[in-house]
């Protein structure tokens, strides 16, 4: 499966804004019969564009109000060295997003934690702690102007 068609396109849409749909819903949505909607979804999973299936949790209502952009530059930039950071990084819970970076900054992590104070504690246990870490910067999100799990799809056809 290298090219994605309309149908492939509108599937990935549909599913992208609710993961729940039945497939029957999914297929009349995107104008297709149970069975080849189906087949495709398999297929599209299968080819790796769909990776799982999750439910989006308000991190506020579970009492995570905290959210922290915290970069990290390594002291050595060796391959081993950076592998062993970024394998304690996937370890960590509160890590929940990691990204190398170009610019000043080895990592990008996004951080969690239920207020300040905890926050600052897990720097100082946890992160500081990290091996290789030779400098680390933090900035707080300070409010949510957008989220989304959803990626931008090409244009579907105007029929549409």
């Amino acid at each position: 499966m290298n090219t994605l068609d309309k149908f492939d396109l509108a599937i990935l849409n549909h599913l992208q804004a609710d993961g729940r749909l039945t497939n029957a819903e999914l297929a009349q949505r995107v104008g297709l019969s149970a069975a080849p909607c189906w087949r495709r979804v398999r297929a599209l999973e299968q080819a790796g564009y769909i990776r799982g299936y999750h439910a989006h949790i308000d991190r506020h209502k579970i009492g995570l109000g905290v959210l922290a952009f915290v970069r990290i530059d390594a002291e050595i930039s060796s391959g081993s060295r950076t592998r062993e950071m970024e394998e304690a990084i996937r370890a960590i819970p509160e890590v929940v997003s990691c990204h190398y970076i170009s610019g000043k900054g080895m990592f990008e992590l996004q951080v969690v934690a239920k207020d300040l104070e905890s926050f600052s504690q897990f720097t100082r246990t946890v992160l500081l702690n990290l091996p290789n870490v030779k400098d680390m910067h933090t900035s707080f999100s300070l409010g949510e102007v957008k989220t989304s799990t959803a990626w931008p799809l090409p244009a579907l056809p105007k029929e549409w």
